[in-house]
């Protein structure tokens, strides 16, 4: 992998959805989408995570293609797809690697800092089974 430099920036308000999406289905693992333009985020799409599982995440079909068509016919881009490790770790996971779909999409990854109270989030570029972190800026 290349050792490209890049930023995905997150309107404070997306972040907050995400938060939202997260703690609604905690303890299981939450999903979705944010889509934009470039690598700077728009709207934030959740989808539920048809496994119900604290360690897994799969995309329940007709929720992720209408999202993805939504994106498409709002002339938007997949800037990320974002889910949730709920007990850790905050990297990507051998599965994550195994099956991230996206390349060019960002994967976003969130995980509590201390007993799940406060989350942070960070962001990789996951190609050929490797990953490399991103810079993420959060704000207005």
């Amino acid at each position: 992998m290349d050792n490209l430099k890049t930023t995905i920036f997150i309107h404070t308000a997306l972040w907050q959805q995400i938060l939202e999406n997260i703690w609604r289905v905690v303890p299981e693992e939450g999903c979705g989408f944010v889509a934009g333009t470039g690598l700077e985020s728009c709207v934030v799409l959740p989808v539920t995570n048809q496994l119900h599982s604290p360690v897994r995440f799969i995309m329940a079909p007709l929720e992720q293609l209408k999202a993805m068509l939504w994106i498409e016919e709002n002339g938007m881009d997949t800037v990320a797809i974002y889910h949730s490790h709920p007990k850790g770790p905050a990297v990507p996971s051998p599965t994550d690697l195994a099956e991230f779909a996206y390349p060019d999409a960002i994967c976003l990854i969130v995980s509590p800092l201390t007993a799940g109270q406060i989350w942070h989030i960070r962001g990789f570029r996951i190609i050929d089974a490797q990953y490399e972190e991103l810079s993420i800026t959060l704000g207005v």
